[in-house]
């Protein structure tokens, strides 16, 4: 069963998956309609039958006779066992000859946008970025769907918004309609498609059946909404049609010659062409030849519904790269959306594109290009602020509308009052008070001062800032496609995989937003645009996009690292708890060796999926582009760390890369590069890292703690940087002049930090009860945190660490 806070995402789901439990009576209903619609344009049952039909199957009623026929054959579909598999096409032939027979196609349309990264950060500001990233959310999760009859559910704590939702939906309804009406004898799109036909939506990109003669329209009306709203990002979308027992049985070749008998050939499986389909005919860790039933178990996986996604992901693939000639009639994608410019004309503030207009009410008053325009105006209704009035009184009409939005900060809002940890975020607060960050410098400079309200004494901290630096964090789960490609084979279960995902995804963030971070002051604002706004209160993170497979956002410094371990650590104890644990790893699982932190409670991944994470502290001024640049190798740096532990050690947990980025000069080439040449030395057939990124979850757990523990203790910052120096001198001379150092050392209290926090469990040697600190050892390689020590001790907040555990080594160091 889903945990409470897991069952509390539910709200930010489209309605129709909370009212359909039952994925299995979606797909039904979705196959039905499209074989019930028929070959032609026009349906070959009277609409209203249709309705009545899907109808009767939503509430379990009596089907109507002229459509009995097609139901009953859905359902011997869904019937077949799942352990059948036949040995020739033939048996499968006289198996179910009436499925073979059925002649009337499925269509099954996949697209969404490309190049996303290119168009969300071609901009270096945030409201741009924001506004780009709300654009693109508002098209895959509003109006996509909306094609289908689709209308989000709105926060119960906005509840006028409802009406705007409703009425934003019946526009795109209205618009698609419209573009494509090119016979008025000829049943419009939006009644051809109905909710139940969307397989997923839910990470910018949407998989839908959809009746045989529309593939083609609809798939045109997907490009065709994202160029129209966005004006310059690019999309692409395709169909194909299936035959109803290729839903079950993947891909049927038309001589029906293609089948395992013929995979079972000695030499057909062991074809180079036909292995890099298959996978290999020999078996990856005895490198002998695989026998005649792993063979036929490789075939049987690949040869299911996850084929015919296959095919039109390689269908998008050649479509998005300009490739025509694919036997459609469809325009051509050779020519993406472009703006020409002029040497004499303005550009506008990215110098990408012509200015149509100049801003005075806006702070700079910037030059806008059109599309630059949609962003900005967009980035403010995502912040809520539906009166902007610059807006409202240019004399520009470009007869765009921004249209219907609904904020993170709204969905976060929603989870605390659902999930019951109102009262712990806003501590008193009131709600109406605070209001959502809009710039980085804010979320930087946002401090947790002693007293936010003096006078009522509701709230009380130490005071604690980012010093003006932010943290980027980005997720990705890992090995997703690996995990599709072996264990969905279902349109249903791509849809209940979908929505798990996406639910634990949400939940995840706003749990660590919740539990790391309150509403903040803000101070010392200096820039233009914020000066105005010190003193106010402001939630202090921003989400730019939580969806598919991929987080991101910004918070304060001195939480990121807390917030992405929480991040990873709920989603893999969430989705494990998901449909009474389908995704959980057995209890015998062990991987607890492969953590070089060997502290208290070390516990064994729990789950078949886990997210990797970019960490990226730095100054909010950094440039947004040039940040993403660099998160974004933290990410696959993580990513591949996950790899190699899952095939050297069999892990399945998550894992960090972070990085403390001081200046922007810091960093001139990659950060791989940087450190192999700048922190990283081989001395005498030994190489020593001054470095341990990337973490798992629960070594970032350690580090955090001793991070932490250094700065309860009040230990020398400039004892951390004396010790660091030392680590350029060899491995025997570090560890020699860090024992003299930890002895001089004249408080006991500082000598049982450092022993129980990094000493014991990040340095213990492998052969004897001793240690080797500053340096612990794997594989013929000597790493140390001492460096991330020093860069994140600035940041630290160790308010959250019980004043108990100060006590504690505090008696400890007197015993």
């Amino acid at each position: 069963m889903l945990s409470t806070k897991v069952l509390t995402t539910n709200l930010f789901i489209f309605a129709y998956l909370n009212e359909m439990t039952d994925s299995k009576k979606s797909m039904t209903i979705a196959i039905a309609w499209c074989l019930a619609w028929g070959k032609g344009r026009q349906p070959q049952f009277p609409l209203p039958l249709l309705q009545e039909m899907r109808e009767a199957l939503l509430n379990e009623t009596e089907i109507p006779g002229e459509v009995a026929g097609i139901v009953a054959e859905v359902r011997r579909l869904e019937a077949i066992p799942e352990d059948y598999f036949p040995e020739t096409i033939a048996q499968l032939q006289d198996k179910y000859p009436d499925l073979w027979h059925q002649d009337t196609k499925i269509g099954l349309v996949y697209g969404g946008a490309t190049k996303i990264k290119q168009y969300v950060f071609e901009s270096a500001k945030i409201q741009d970025v924001r506004g780009a990233s709300a654009l693109l959310d508002q098209i895959n999760l509003i109006d996509l769907p909306a094609f289908f009859g689709l209308e989000p559910t709105v926060c119960d704590i906005y509840p006028d918004a409802r009406q705007e939702a409703r009425n934003w939906c019946q526009q795109v309804r209205q618009w698609l309609d419209k573009c494509l009406l090119e016979n008025e004898s000829e049943p419009k799109l939006s009644e051809v498609l109905i909710p139940e036909l969307i397989i997923y939506s839910t990470g910018g990109n949407i998989l839908a059946f959809c009746p045989a003669a529309f593939v083609d329209d609809l798939a045109n009306a997907i490009e065709k909404r994202y160029t129209e709203r966005t004006l310059t990002a690019n999309s692409c979308a395709v169909g194909e049609k299936f035959r109803l027992l290729e839903l079950r049985f993947g891909l049927l070749n038309d001589d029906n010659k293609l089948w395992l008998d013929w995979y079972l050939r000695q030499d057909v499986h062991t074809n180079p062409i036909v292995e890099s389909y298959f996978g290999s005919s020999r078996d990856k860790q005895t490198k002998k030849k695989k026998n005649v039933e792993q063979l036929t178990q490789a075939f049987q996986e690949r040869k299911n519904f996850n084929e015919l996604a296959g095919k039109l992901a390689g269908l998008f693939q050649q479509r998005r790269n300009g490739n025509d000639g694919l036997g459609v009639n469809r325009s051509s994608r050779c020519y993406p959306p472009m703006y020409e410019t002029h040497p004499y004309l303005i550009r506008d503030e990215n110098e990408y594109r012509c200015a149509v207009i100049r801003e005075d009410k806006l702070p700079g008053k910037p030059y806008l290009s059109e599309s630059l325009r949609c962003k900005r105006i967009m980035g403010d209704k995502a912040k809520k602020e539906q009166e902007s009035q610059w807006c409202r009184d240019t004399e520009l009409d470009l007869d765009w509308e921004p249209g219907f939005v609904e904020s993170w900060v709204s969905k976060f809002k929603q989870f605390l009052q659902d999930s019951g940890l109102w009262q712990d975020y806003y501590l008193g607060i009131p709600e109406n008070r605070v209001i959502e960050a809009k710039r980085l410098e804010e979320i930087g400079k946002a401090s947790r001062s002693e007293q936010i309200f003096p006078k009522k004494k509701l709230l009380k901290y130490s005071i604690t800032s980012s010093n003006g630096f932010v943290g980027y964090i980005s997720a990705d789960v890992n090995n997703m496609g690996g995990y599709i490609q072996k264990q969905i084979k279902t349109p249903q279960e791509y849809q209940e995989f979908s929505q798990d995902v996406l639910q634990v995804m949400e939940s995840s963030v706003y749990t660590a937003l919740a539990k790391h971070l309150n509403p903040r002051k803000l101070e010392n604002l200096t820039e233009p645009e914020s000066i105005n706004r010190n003193g106010r209160i402001v939630h202090p993170f921003e989400i730019l996009a939580i969806g598919g497979d991929d987080v991101l956002l910004i918070v304060p410094a001195d939480k990121a690292l807390e917030i992405a371990q929480t991040i990873g650590s709920e989603f893999e104890k969430q989705l494990a708890e998901v449909r009474n644990g389908v995704y959980a790893l057995p209890k015998t699982h062990d991987d607890k060796s492969v953590h070089r932190y060997q502290g208290e409670n070390i516990k064994p991944s729990r789950c078949k999926l886990s997210m990797s994470v970019g960490v990226l502290i730095t100054d909010y001024k950094t440039p947004i582009y040039y940040a993403e640049r660099l998160y974004e190798q933290l990410l696959k740096s993580a990513k591949k760390q996950a790899k190699d532990l899952k095939d050297s050690y069999n892990y399945y947990g998550g894992t960090v890369d972070i990085l403390t980025m001081k200046s922007v000069t810091m960093i001139s080439s990659k950060v791989k590069e940087f450190r192999e040449e700048g922190l990283t030395k081989k001395i005498r057939g030994s190489e020593l890292r001054r470095y341990a990124a990337p973490y798992t979850l629960y070594e970032l757990s350690g580090l955090i703690e001793a991070v932490k523990a250094l700065k309860v203790s009040d230990f020398p910052r400039s004892q951390l940087y004396q010790i660091r120096s030392l680590l350029v001198q060899g491995k025997r001379t570090t560890i020699l002049n860090y024992r003299y150092f930890r002895t001089r050392l004249k408080e006991r209290e500082q000598r049982n930090i450092l022993q129980k926090y990094f000493e014991e469990p990040w340095c213990q040697a492998k052969t004897n009860e001793g240690n080797i600190a500053p340096w612990m050892f794997r594989e013929k390689v000597y790493e140390t945190i001492w460096q991330d020590l020093v860069d994140l001790y600035p940041f630290s907040d160790e308010t959250d660490m019980a004043s108990t555990n100060k006590k504690s080594v505090t008696t400890e160091a007197n015993s």
